[in-house]
């Protein structure tokens, strides 16, 4: 499962991160989107040994309120949902 991951992340497009956000309802800023791209292409490792108990509090400010809230809603969600296959 592991080498899915890891070659699924390393061919990560922006557009893919910003589709999945949209089909969450998240709208994401331009810059909302450069972080949690870049954050997830540098950081897919820790997120996935840390089974989704990352806590993005410290990432707070770079996101809107709404979006903060949504994004933690659904690391959460995914987590439970896919906690299992890791």
């Amino acid at each position: 499962m592991y080498v899915l991951i890891e070659r699924f992340m390393s061919r990560l497009t922006k557009e893919q991160v910003n589709d999945f956000a949209i089909s969450n309802n998240v709208s994401l800023s331009d810059e909302e989107l450069d972080f949690v791209y870049d954050f997830a292409k540098k950081n897919w490792q820790y997120i996935l040994s840390n089974h989704g108990n990352v806590d993005i509090s410290r990432y707070k400010n770079k996101f809107s309120e709404e979006n903060y809230l949504k994004i933690q809603k659904l690391i959460k969600e995914y987590a439970l949902k896919y906690a299992n296959y890791l």
